[in-house]
């Protein structure tokens, strides 16, 4: 395991996230958080 603040630790994750939030969350606007959570998943 490496130290804390270790950027390459969740790289997959991280870029993963990223990819939601810039292709699906921003793009959207959602009227409440069920209809969000409908959307991501």
């Amino acid at each position: 395991m490496s130290r804390k603040r270790n950027c390459w630790d969740n790289a997959v994750a991280e870029s993963f996230f990223k990819t939601l939030k810039t292709k699906m969350i921003y793009n959207n606007k959602f009227k409440n958080q069920q209809k969000a959570k409908i959307a991501v998943f």
